[in-house]
């Protein structure tokens, strides 16, 4: 019997966990004389969206001029992830993950479970895919906002019309430099209003999550994250503050660990991209390792935050920490440096080692940019006006000081 009969298509049969089998030209008597491409063992959890995956990883062979055995391949492997999956489309692999699995695959009967193929699945479906530049205005503050509010015996209850303000401040700050996608950290206790007026604009969000200077870390609002997160929309970032030092005592340690892999856990449940910001203890003895042991460590829990806010460090520093992302996680989105309120020239200075550095996006910075005005707005010296104005200067102002220290780095020397 011959294809061209019906058709001069290529014919390929599927084989179930078997694989597939492709004919071209005449079909031989037997299956096994065609191209027979075997396929892999997996536990079938959910047959929706097989076929269709099936055909996507035949069809990215074909279209890239590959082998029909090669084509055949992806095709299985796609399948057999899929039905390794609950869910349809939302379960369709990714290319990193196809080839991720495609080595691995005869170790793997329950891909669902392996951590490596679920991290780069989602972090390879990430929307949008990049953040090049994060610049930033960060006032998720609470506790220092409050004590703004009494030392200037003003009313907290305007505390919720300050942080709206900022929100303004940040639109026109990166108005004034070309900024297309402002960034702002804000949180829901003083700022839900703020959080309504930024989102649904394109905006980078990121909001937190820890009881305001708790440590050991504990949340905001408890410890049941999924019944708040279940609600947050997908482009809020969670943030989560930790004052964390790998040689910590244990039971603290282990403490907080317990907490952020509780919290990056329920981040990937809920599809939300996580921020962790770490501020080592100060200690007698400066430890410039310090920040890369700290991300190792997390990263040997297992946990792979998104993102990362790091104070200022030394070319030392960066050169570790970036070490440590690039081996352990190189999907990682990037870090963002903080501020602690440190005065301007001294957050320009600490830009001038990190814009030399590739892992660093950018900034978010808080204090530094709306204290003075903030206090002057809360003792009535400035008004809503003169709040927005100063506070978009100096935005504007670091954004420009990122902007040309980043343009000025020397660039890689090509390696032949």
């Amino acid at each position: 019997m011959r294809c061209a009969r019906v058709s001069p298509a290529t014919l390929v049969c599927k084989l179930g966990a078997q694989g597939c089998v492709v004919f071209e030209g005449e079909i031989p008597e037997r299956l096994e004389d065609g191209i027979l491409v075997e396929g892999v063992e997996v536990e079938v959890l959910n047959v929706l969206g097989a076929g269709d995956a099936f055909m996507s990883g035949l069809l990215r062979g074909w279209l890239r001029g590959e082998s029909w055995a090669t084509s055949a391949a992806y095709a299985n492997a796609c399948g057999a992830l899929v039905v390794s999956r609950h869910g349809c489309a939302p379960a369709m692999p990714t290319e990193a993950e196809l080839f991720d699995y495609l080595g691995r695959r005869d170790t793997l009967a329950r891909p669902d479970r392996d951590a490596r193929l679920n991290h780069l699945h989602r972090v390879t479906t990430r929307t949008p895919q990049d953040w090049p530049e994060v610049c930033g205005l960060a006032f998720d503050h609470r506790r220092q906002l409050f004590d703004m509010a009494r030392e200037a015996h003003a009313d907290p209850a305007r505390l919720p019309h300050l942080k709206r303000l900022l929100v303004q401040a940040a639109a026109e700050g990166a108005s004034s430099t070309s900024l297309t996608a402002p960034a702002i950290l804000v949180d829901d206790v003083l700022g839900q209003d703020a959080l309504n007026d930024a989102s649904g604009r394109g905006w980078w969000i990121g909001r937190p999550v820890e009881l305001a200077g708790s440590r050991p870390l504990r949340f905001q609002h408890g410890d049941d994250l999924g019944m708040r997160l279940r609600h947050w929309p997908r482009e809020h970032i969670i943030k989560c503050l930790v004052f964390y030092h790998p040689d910590d005592p244990l039971a603290l340690r282990l403490d907080q660990e317990a907490r952020l892999r509780q919290l990056y856990q329920a981040a990937c449940a809920f599809e939300l991209e996580l921020l962790i910001e770490i501020i080592p203890p100060v200690r007698d003895t400066p430890d410039d390792s310090a920040l890369a042991r700290s991300l190792m460590r997390f990263y040997h829990l297992g946990i792979r935050p998104d993102w990362w806010k790091l104070p200022s460090m030394s070319a030392f520093s960066w050169e570790a920490v970036s070490t440590v992302i690039e081996s352990q996680d190189p999907h990682c989105r990037g870090v963002v440096l903080l501020g602690l309120d440190a005065p301007m020239e001294a957050m320009k200075h600490g830009f001038s080692t990190a814009a030399h550095h590739d892992w660093c996006k950018g900034f978010t910075v808080g204090r530094t940019l709306f204290s003075a005005a903030s206090r002057a707005w809360l003792a009535g010296d400035i008004d809503d006006a003169g709040l927005v104005e100063r506070v978009a200067s100096n935005y504007a102002e670091l954004i420009r000081t990122w902007r040309r220290l980043r343009a000025a780095r020397p660039e890689k020397e090509s390696v032949s």
